[in-house]
């Protein structure tokens, strides 16, 4: 196996698999705590809206809905973390996924909230970093601590690909 080919297999699992944590986190916080879900239905929505050219919502919910936007929303919440996968081993290399340490998966975990604050939420109607919410300190909060949650997955995940030894 190519060393390109392991990069992305390593990328997709472990990108995956801390999607996967990320998604069980928000059951968790769910069910403990009553914070509802989010909908990545409306990340669909926002997707299929960005393809005809529209970037702007204010907000998503109130948008036309786009046939399929759940699968959509949902397939692209585990790219996302596939390519954040990837972008953590084209920082750290291939070496990381076979030695995986907390430090840099928390980095990329963390430095990932960018995304939502800058792009997704404004795009979407909720200002940036959550400001036109109801309580964006709250929305925030949750935001950093989701993000971190993710690069946690990141690093247990590759430690579960790295015992394995298929891979490195």
């Amino acid at each position: 196996m190519t060393e390109t080919t392991r990069t992305l297999l390593c990328a997709l699992l472990i990108g995956a698999g801390a999607t996967v944590v990320m998604d069980i986190w928000a059951i968790v916080r769910q069910r403990l705590l009553g914070v509802p879900p989010l909908d990545y239905g409306l990340v669909g929505r926002w997707l299929g809206h960005l393809v005809r050219g529209r970037v702007r919502h204010h907000p998503i919910g109130g948008s036309t809905p786009i046939a399929g936007e759940r699968v959509i929303g949902w397939t692209a919440h585990y790219v996302i973390g596939i390519a954040f996968a990837a972008m953590l081993l084209a920082g750290w290399g291939l070496d990381w996924a076979c030695h995986p340490t907390i430090s840099p998966a928390l980095i990329v975990g963390i430095g990932s909230v960018v995304a939502p604050f800058f792009v997704m939420q404004p795009a979407m109607g909720a200002g940036i970093a959550a400001s036109r919410t109801p309580r964006p300190a709250v929305a925030r909060l949750h935001s950093v601590v989701t993000h971190a949650v993710f690069g946690l997955g990141l690093y247990v995940t590759a430690l579960v690909v790295s015992v394995g030894r298929h891979v490195c």
